[in-house]
């Protein structure tokens, strides 16, 4: 079959920089920063799109994006999941700070997908497995602990079965909650096989969803909802797409 009309849509940066290099021979590439660190069996990788020229040799929007992989992840090791769990939410912890969320931020998950496919179903599996907080913040405040902040987490659905954008819904939500900043949480297009269900990537630039099977709709970014926006995805296995 003659696949040279098709093209492989990636979201991970890290797939994206490793086309770039390719295509540029293995040379740095301008507007881009890259910085690797290995640490029992996990590697985290920072990359700082910095230009447009860095933009448009990635084709991914300015901003930072950390990806996280554990190859050994499919061995199912509890105690290694465990460690992967413990290094995301350091690394999560200080991407925060970095990009100006305060501890105190009130915070607004959105888990993008489709429940009733297997690998679309990331997003509403967090969801249902956040410990929500809001509601306790806006009833019994003199009840909430220090050192936790205000949490809501919602699932919108798919365009296909709610007939309605989720960038939409999640305006609305947006409008009437008043959250600081939203996190969401989808699951992304990979072009490598060896980084299926091994690696997790960060992003402050928002997310599209249906982009990984080329969709081109609104977006949930900071430009469209007028908050930040920071991505948390799991690689699935991209599909070429027609040129």
């Amino acid at each position: 079959m003659d696949l040279s009309s098709f093209t492989t849509h990636t979201d991970l940066a890290l797939d994206a920089r490793d086309m770039a290099q390719a295509a540029n021979k293995g040379q740095p590439i301008p507007g881009i920063e890259t910085e690797t660190k290995r640490e029992n069996g996990i590697r985290v990788t920072k990359i700082n799109v910095l230009n447009e020229e860095g933009s448009k040799a990635l084709g991914k929007l300015l901003g930072h994006y950390i990806t996280i992989e554990v190859p050994a992840l499919r061995e199912k090791d509890s105690n290694l999941q465990d460690r992967v769990a413990t290094k995301l939410a350091q690394e999560f912890e200080q991407f925060l700070r970095e990009i100006g969320i305060p501890k105190q931020a009130k915070a607004l998950i959105i888990g993008l997908g489709n429940s009733n496919v297997t690998p679309d179903a990331l997003g509403p599996l967090v969801v249902e497995n956040v410990m929500v907080t809001r509601h306790y913040f806006e009833l019994v405040p003199e009840d909430v602990s220090p050192g936790y902040r205000a949490v809501s987490a919602v699932a919108p659905g798919v365009l296909g079965t709610t007939g309605i954008e989720s960038s939409d819904i999640v305006q609305g939500i947006v409008d009437m909650s008043k959250p600081d900043f939203i996190i969401a949480i989808d699951a992304l297009a990979s072009r490598s096989l060896d980084r299926v269900n091994t690696t997790i990537q960060i992003a402050d630039t928002g997310i599209h969803p249906g982009s990984g099977i080329g969709n081109k709709r609104k977006g949930l970014t900071k430009e469209t909802l007028g908050i930040p926006v920071v991505a948390i995805g799991c690689q699935r296995l991209s599909m070429p797409q027609p040129l």
